[in-house]
């Protein structure tokens, strides 16, 4: 049965061609413009999303609707597009029927956003690298893949992308605490985030104690350590060899002034402009570089042999909650076609096309961070809801023999109360004026105001992201009879749990439980059968939940050999000159820290292999001097 769309449309006819088409605008996808521009490419960039004619104003409308919103979700500050949906919470918790289909033992809890700048407008802004052993756990540990790159081939575009993001951290303290190795004399663009007032009550009370971990033969000791960011601080004015670095702020023009404000809604945007989001990238764009909105790609053209030679895509008129308007069916071509519209959007693509996939991988192996949420309240206010949503956490968790026999974790301390595990505070408002009182009955006025501010003031959050490995049975795949609003089959995800994520999970809470203990912190962690916790499953007579970290990753694999792989260790897929499929998408695995950084890496590194295959692909060939006689 075909998968392909039949939209009453007319087509166009072939566009002019270009050198490079690249299929999404988010973070992989601006920055893989913006460095191909730099080289004169000529370059079109397709997103599906729209975009804004005025940014101060769309960004002034966007904190309007976010405001408003009852619900404030990552995507409350956008408006809804019936021509380009995406994942809500029904089809995360999967009891809807919405865009993304759930049809797996546990949901699929990661969703994403796709508009002009995609996810990258309303992700976290955190930055860690990977770890060096996270490159070769099937080898040095026996579980998952290993990587067909290490650490030290990708670490110059680590700084690459570091500079590109803007990222500000400690060098020292990621050397020391976090294991990291750095070229000599290298800082970060800009100093640390200053840690929060919870980040220093966890150093001053635990920093040196000692931690039991079912999976390590000796406890292991905690060290509150700063996490580096994608937004901006102070300059740091040793960087670029005592050049400095002027951040970026609003919509990409250059303010020594810009900074954080600590607002506290990073996502889904802030209200300063300090954090990066692709629009950055995109206001430095070469004039070569074209972005078409409004511009659904439906499948990627490839020649006779195998090369690509560009993509039918789709574009629509309107842009609100009930209609998509005209559509027009196109055609544009180039040498070069670049897939960066998230791992299950292209995914879905390469499985609409029927490309890629000799190995049997596209779609398989999806991963995401599976995180453990733990909560409760201090013995004293800890100034919640301030500054970004984590500015520090625990790493000694993420390394080491126990990843034999349970999936590694890294730990953040959240700032944002218990947001993430509760929602909003009007659930604690509600609660207080049902039966907050002592005898059962409901506070009110200045009574329900004082303990509103003790509770909320005392609130904290321990996340602990799991790494979960690659496994073929997670998948996202297509189902013919569901389509969207365009004709196109839906994405279907198939997930679980492996039993290493599992235990990862169950040390993780037994790490959590002492490091309640030793604060003195009431323990309120609990994962109710009423709903709220889709994620939630029983492991060795304990119950357990989760949440989706929005780090979806593994759809088509990075690998050393075509029966076993997608791409290779430059994102080009194997079976297909000319054709890249850049993102998380292609990591062999997720290890521990937030993966936006190394996906930059990556797609900065894919940037040069395909301006070096274009150069090569137009060097005039050497005519024979013999034969010229």
């Amino acid at each position: 049965m075909s998968a392909r769309p039949e939209p009453s449309a007319s087509m166009t006819g072939q566009e002019a061609p270009y050198d490079v088409i690249v299929v999404g605008a988010g973070i992989a996808g601006s920055l893989v413009a913006g460095q191909l521009g730099e080289c004169g490419r000529r370059v079109l960039v397709l997103e599906a999303g729209v975009r804004d004619a005025d940014p101060e104003q769309a960004h002034r409308d966007a904190l309007e609707r976010y405001f408003a919103a009852s619900v404030k979700g990552p995507g409350s500050a956008h408006l809804p597009n019936p021509a380009t949906p995406w994942p809500d919470a029904s089809d995360l918790g999967g009891t809807g029927d919405g865009y993304l289909v759930q049809r797996g033992r546990l949901p699929y809890g990661s969703g994403y956003v796709r508009a002009n700048g995609g996810t990258g407008n309303v992700w976290t802004g955190l930055t860690p690298r990977m770890l060096p052993e996270d490159f070769a756990t099937l080898t040095t540990f026996g579980y998952g893949r290993d990587w067909p790159l290490s650490y030290a081939e990708l670490e110059p575009h680590y700084r690459a992308a570091e500079r590109r993001l803007g990222v500000a951290a400690d060098v020292e303290e990621q050397r020391q605490r976090v294991g990291l190795p750095f070229p000599e004399n290298y800082v970060f663009p800009m100093r640390a985030i200053p840690a929060s007032r919870l980040d220093r009550l966890m150093a001053e009370r635990l920093d040196g104690s000692r931690m039991e971990d079912p999976g390590m033969p000796d406890p292991v000791e905690l060290r509150v350590v700063g996490t580096p960011h994608a937004r901006n601080g102070v300059p740091n004015p040793a960087y670029d060899g005592g050049a400095g670095y002027v951040p970026v702020g609003a919509h990409g023009r250059p303010d020594p002034d810009s900074r954080c404000l600590g607002s506290a809604t990073c996502i889904p945007l802030c209200p300063s402009q300090a954090k990066y989001t692709p629009l950055k990238t995109q206001a430095h764009w070469a004039p070569s570089v074209t972005l078409v909105d409004r511009a659904v790609v439906s499948r990627v053209l490839v020649a006779p042999d195998g090369r690509a030679t560009g993509v039918e895509y789709l574009t629509y008129t309107a842009h609100g909650p009930d209609r998509t308007g005209e559509l027009t069916a196109r055609t544009a071509t180039a040498p070069v076609v670049v897939l960066a519209a998230h791992a299950v959007e292209n995914a879905r693509l390469l499985l609409l096309s029927g490309l890629a996939n000799r190995s049997g991988q596209v779609g398989r192996n999806l991963m995401d961070h599976p995180v453990l949420l733990t909560w409760g309240l201090m013995p004293e206010p800890v100034g919640p809801y301030r500054g970004p949503g984590s500015t520090s956490g625990f790493e000694g968790f993420r390394a080491g023999p126990a990843r034999r026999t349970r999936a590694p974790f890294r730990i953040e301390i959240g700032n944002w109360g218990w947001l993430w595990a509760k929602g909003p505070v009007d659930g604690d408002v509600a609660e207080l004026l049902r039966s907050g009182g002592p005898d059962g009955r409901g506070l009110f006025g200045t009574e329900l105001r004082e303990a509103l501010r003790d509770r909320v003031g005392r609130q904290f959050a321990l996340q602990f992201e799991m790494e979960q490995s690659a496994d073929p049975a997670n998948r996202i795949t297509l189902d013919p009879t569901l389509r969207d609003r365009l004709g196109l089959p839906r994405p279907v995800a198939t997930y679980d749990l492996s039993h290493h994520v599992r235990e990862g999970i169950a040390a993780a809470k037994t790490v959590s439980d002492q490091v309640f203990a030793r604060l003195g912190a009431e323990d309120r962690t609990d994962f109710p059968d009423d709903g709220s916790w889709p994620g939630r499953y029983e492991h060795n007579g304990r119950v357990y939940g989760y949440r989706g970290a929005g780090h979806g990753a593994g759809t088509h694999i990075m690998g050393s050999s075509p029966g076993t792989s997608v791409v290779d260790s430059w994102q080009r897929c194997w079976d297909h000159p000319g054709l890249y499929a850049v993102g998380c998408g292609s990591m062999p695995s997720v290890a521990t820290s937030n993966p936006t950084l190394t996906m930059a890496a990556l797609a900065l590194r894919s940037a040069e292999r395909i301006e070096a295959d274009l150069v090569e692909r137009h060097r005039p060939a050497l005519l024979d001097s013999g034969a010229a006689r």
